[in-house]
């Protein structure tokens, strides 16, 4: 019987092949130090808390879509969960008594703390999927998705995602707040991600390599979760593709998170805000913008990649092998947690109910 370790060690840990030259990134122990990052500490994890139950989860629900209102209307507690200035029974308790001794007539006030107490069984939930399943950290979670992008890596569109000069600027804005602050909210994440493994069709596991470096408050367990539900490999999840032009007008209608992260951005006038690169030349130079230069031109076409993603993905996903697989990858992930028919229908479960599956 082969030992744990042979085991570990025979399982596949996908990387791109090199081109020449080729740098590896940095280990993942080898963090940045973002300028504009959280403080850390024992007394800051504990103020951060303070403030978020007795004012900032006010704005939780509905706030924290937005990359403009998400900063507040978060908790803010992920790095100091991450790196232990604070443990997860304290915040758990704390928010459940904050709960109780809030007035009748706080209903908003208790809806946000209620909502940001099923982020926390999340959080456990997804940590305990990591270390019922370590490999899905270094492979894809449904073999039958091997091979699916891992020949089709491109350094140069990854290269320019990192570099913030990917062309979409609600993107390029995101990738700008995380390299300077270490810190993005959920949907700017999860979109990253999409655009990494859709339009630019990248495998996850080097992405997420990246990333893991730029979070000040990477958590393994929901780190890799997370890329691999978002780049479609776990073979149970919906399909999440995040277009980012869309994503800009409902999030940042008036650009205000992208001028401040783009300075070039400032320049832009509203009808463009968008989609720069459609500017007419002249209002180009009018303004003092060049596409390609102060602003990056997309490196696709969004519309046309994002089809051919989708179509190569969905392709893969009706034939037999990967229906048949489908059903081990539940088994082993989905929520055991059932409500009888008889005292509760789908549409009256609890938030912590629903989000408790491996798709939430």
């Amino acid at each position: 019987m082969a030992s744990p370790m042979q085991d570990f060690e025979s399982l596949t840990f996908w990387r791109p092949p090199p081109p020449a030259p080729f740098v590896m990134s940095a280990p993942l122990h080898l963090r940045h130090n973002p300028p504009k990052r959280q403080m850390g500490g024992r007394k800051q994890a504990l103020e951060t808390l303070h403030n978020f139950l007795n004012a900032r989860s006010l704005g939780y629900r509905g706030g924290i879509s937005s990359p403009l209102s998400a900063p507040d209307a978060c908790s803010r507690l992920s790095a100091y969960l991450a790196y232990g200035c604070i443990s997860m029974r304290e915040v758990v308790q704390q928010t459940r008594a904050h709960i109780t001794q809030l007035p009748s007539t706080a209903s908003r006030h208790r809806a946000g703390l209620t909502a940001f107490t099923s982020r926390l069984y999340w959080h456990c939930h997804f940590i305990q999927k990591l270390e019922s399943e370590p490999a899905i950290e270094w492979r894809n979670m449904h073999r039958g998705y091997d091979d699916l992008r891992e020949q089709d890596f491109d350094f140069e569109k990854f290269e320019a995602l990192k570099e913030a000069r990917i062309g979409w600027p609600m993107v390029d804005a995101s990738v700008t707040m995380l390299r300077e602050t270490g810190w993005l909210n959920f949907r700017m994440r999860a979109m990253l991600v999409s655009v990494a493994a859709y339009p630019l069709w990248l495998h996850w596991r080097p992405v997420g390599e990246w990333l893991a470096t730029q979070f000040l408050d990477y958590e393994p367990g929901i780190h890799w979760s997370q890329l691999q539900m978002q780049s479609g490999t776990t073979g149970i999840n919906t399909t999440r593709v995040y277009n980012p032009i869309k994503q800009a007008q409902d999030h940042d209608p008036k650009g205000i998170f992208v001028r401040r992260w783009l300075p070039a951005m400032r320049q832009i006038p509203n009808t463009w805000l968008f989609e720069p690169w459609k500017m007419p030349v002249e209002l180009q130079h009018s303004v003092g913008v060049k596409d390609g230069f102060e602003l990056a031109m997309p490196v696709v076409d969004l519309a046309t990649a994002t089809r051919e993603s989708k179509h190569k993905l969905h392709a893969l996903r009706k034939t037999t092998e990967v229906r048949k697989g489908k059903e081990a990858v539940i088994e082993k992930h989905a929520s055991r947690k059932t409500t009888p028919r008889a005292t509760k229908t789908k549409s009256t479960k609890t938030n912590s109910e629903q989000q408790l599956g491996f798709n939430f």
